[in-house]
């Protein structure tokens, strides 16, 4: 399945996408060998630029390498002397496939390396950055190894030092080896250049049966878990074990661990994805004593509660990654990702999504500490946090069934059903049961605003929905409730569990980026909450969630953000993704519930951005509602004649429509959200309002005036 025309998307996966997503090495080639034919020089001091590409060495001799005497090892024999200066020119075909090079030295005494005259290598000789003199030595005697089965030397050379100086065309590998002595018995100098590729082109020479390819490390971090007497990880209850996490920039298994090393216990978690060979886990850091460790993990705020996602089925390795920065971009908690290789017992599994589990705290869902002498009055009334899930613990005290159909079991998730009191359990069961109820009654339409805080359902709506994901609104369906001193209502978030979203999905409902997810109740999937189609499609909500969608995609939900957090996360991904496929061979394999199969990482990455470019703009042309808060209104007069006094304002304030045609007009009054707080209907020219329902914070205020002229200024409430 694909979303752009055939022949862009043959076009992206094999000239453009190579090139932006070919972190990985497919495999090595030696672009120069020291059996090779080579321009050299002995005898004297050379022109000081005889290491630039554009020197002219047409009178130098000409042989293959290496060169030296005394030791049998060399293919062109010269004089005892000094030093010997070689140069050899060689051509890249596609210097966009090329992520590193290696060159390897086998050299009796000192030399330095350059290519195309820059300093790339030196060793046992003078000071780095300065080249040496004819007659300079060697610092100390060193015997070549390749003659008497040895290995030569590697200095490597990575993909952002490369890009500096290799160019496509013509380059120049130049070398001065130096003796350690006037008199010296022998000189040697063998020297290969090899290239890491990242595509399966041929254009240059195989490696020597001596090559070994490089650890070139990881340019995640490394996250390694060692169980108690190598112990099963099992689905519960969780077991001790040790974490160790390096993270440098690039980083080697061999690293000491400077992000965390200390206690866990970790157990599997997931429901269906428990089916999977890659699993994912929820563990704690804890003291040794056993107390939590509240601990920055990879530069997520303290805490002790902590999640791997393990992508299995997402071989894109990015969709919650994704659907949790957007759900950040919309300025609501949702929980920070950052991407991670794992190591269980030693045994490697691949990347993983390092991911903050969901709970009360500060940093994560900011709502008030439920304690257990909570019991009354407002410290009743907030701290929960609930979800529409799986009644997967089977037991009453977990949560409860609601009456309504379909029927949905709603678990208490923090506070935990035996965390809470009886009393509290009842009253936030009572409290959801109160809003369904709202949501039944006939005039359901102005009744439900007195239970749920109407914003964080529109963006909880608009991310979910960008996603289209097949579980939404009816698993992982998290809301929490705030203390009626804090606004009493019901939230909806954090955002979870994306995994089967972004088309990733070929049962029940289309996996197509195109409809409307929230409309698959009565369509394809009758699992969703009743009130989730009702309280989606009241006028005054669908327009909230069309002014929302104006504001969100003219900044962090752009497509062009989205798809540079794509390429960011790639990018940094490395060869990583190599890594995890060749530990999970499932590229071009269905993996349930795949409705897209690519036969290699680059294109499921290609699938990916098409189907989020298809459905973001599907959404601009049938998006909900009508916008007409200020942020769109046009032909509004900047220069407003509206009198507003005193502002800013405390408990009232009088608006002065004086200048203007008010017959039969009304205000209207929005917040900074764009959502109507007040609309009022003008009977004199001189308006009073009161204001002690309003949250101190900037206000607009908009009249239509009969021309059809809009005005608009705005006030301060205090």
């Amino acid at each position: 399945m694909t979303f752009l025309p055939k022949i862009l998307t043959v076009f992206l996966l094999l000239h453009i996408l190579p090139k932006l997503y070919g972190q990985s090495i497919n495999h090595w080639e030696t672009v120069v060998k020291n059996t090779d034919t080579w321009l050299y020089h002995t005898g004297s001091e050379p022109a000081s630029n005889w290491m630039q590409p554009g020197f002219n060495a047409t009178n130098w001799a000409e042989g293959q390498g290496g060169f030296g005497y005394g030791d049998n090892d060399d293919n062109t024999i010269i004089d005892a002397t000094t030093a010997v200066f070689i140069r050899k020119v060689f051509y890249l075909v596609d210097t966009t496939v090329i992520r590193h090079a290696i060159l390897h030295a086998d050299y009796d005494d000192g030399f330095v390396a350059y290519l195309n005259g820059v300093e790339i290598a030196r060793n046992n000789i003078g000071t780095p950055g300065i080249p040496p003199a004819y007659n300079s030595l060697a610092n100390t005697y060193k015997e070549a190894t390749l003659y008497s089965g040895g290995k030569p030397e590697d200095y490597q050379l990575d993909q952002s030092t490369l890009r500096k100086i290799i160019k496509e065309g013509t380059n120049t590998l130049a070398i001065q080896i130096h003796n350690q002595s006037a008199s010296s018995s022998d000189l040697s100098s063998n020297f290969f250049l090899s290239l890491g590729i990242t595509d399966q082109s041929k254009n240059y020479q195989p490696t020597l049966n001596w090559f070994t390819a490089p650890n070139l490390g990881s340019t995640l971090p490394i996250v390694v878990i060692t169980t108690s007497n190598n112990a099963e990880i099992k689905n519960e209850p969780k077991i001790a074990a040790h974490m160790g996490i390096i993270d440098r920039g690039m980083n080697l298994l061999t690293d000491t661990y400077n992000g965390y090393n200390g206690a866990i216990t970790i157990e599997i978690r997931g429901a269906s994805s428990q089916s999977f060979p890659k699993k994912n886990y929820g563990f704690e850091t804890q003291l040794p004593d056993g107390s939590n460790n509240n601990v920055s993990v990879l530069g997520m705020p303290a805490e002790n509660d902590w999640v791997l996602h393990g992508p299995y089925s997402d071989k894109s390795l990015l969709r919650n990654a994704l659907a949790y920065h957007m759900g950040i971009s919309t300025g609501r908690y949702t929980p920070r990702t950052q991407l991670c290789e794992v190591y269980i017992n030693t045994d490697y599994k691949g990347v993983y999504i390092m991911t903050e589990r969901i709970k009360r705290d500060k940093n994560r869902v900011d709502i008030a500490n439920l304690k257990p002498e909570d019991i009354s009055g407002d410290e009743l009334t907030g701290g929960y946090i609930v979800q529409i899930d799986r009644d997967d613990l089977s037991s009453n005290i977990d949560g409860w069934y609601n009456n309504t159909s379909p029927t949905k079991f709603y678990s208490y998730h923090d506070p935990k059903a035996e965390e809470l009191e009886d009393v509290q359990r009842e009253y936030i069961k009572s409290y959801i049961t109160s809003f369904e109820s709202a949501m039944s009654d006939a005039e359901y339409y102005w009744k439900f605003k007195n239970f749920v805080d109407v914003s964080s359902w529109v963006d909880y709506f608009l991310v979910t929905e960008i996603g289209k994901h097949i579980d939404a609104y009816k698993l992982s369906f998290y809301m929490h409730k705030v203390k009626n001193s804090d606004g009493g209502k019901l939230h909806f978030g954090p955002l979870w569990d994306f995994n089967l979203a972004f088309g990733n999905f070929d049962y029940a409902c289309s996996p197509d980026p195109t409809g409307w997810t929230y409309q698959f109740q009565g369509t394809c999937d009758n699992s969703h909450p009743f009130w989730v189609k009702k309280m989606t499609d009241l006028t005054e909500v669908s327009n909230l969630i069309n002014c929302r969608w104006q504001q969100l995609r003219n900044g962090p939900l752009h497509t062009d953000s989205l798809i540079q957090f794509i390429d960011n996360r790639i990018a940094e991904m490395g060869d990583a993704p190599a890594r995890n496929f060749e530990k999970w061979d499932i590229l071009g394999q269905y993996v349930w519930p795949n409705d897209y199969v690519g036969n290699s990482y680059q294109e499921e990455v290609v699938f990916l951005k098409n189907w989020l470019s298809t459905r973001l703009t599907w959404m601009d042309n049938n998006m909900l509602g009508i916008c007409e808060t200020p942020a769109t209104t046009k032909d509004i007069s900047l220069v407003s004649p509206i009198g507003i006094f005193p502002n800013p304002a405390n408990s009232s304030l009088f608006i002065d429509l004086s200048e203007l045609n008010y017959n039969n007009s009304n205000l209207n009054i929005y917040n900074q959200l764009g959502q109507e707080v007040m609309d009022i209907a003008i009977s004199s020219a001189v308006v009073k309002i009161n204001l002690e329902s309003l949250e101190a914070g900037i206000y607009w205020v908009r009249m239509f005036e009969n021309s059809g002229k809009t005005y608009l200024t705005k006030f301060i409430k205090q």
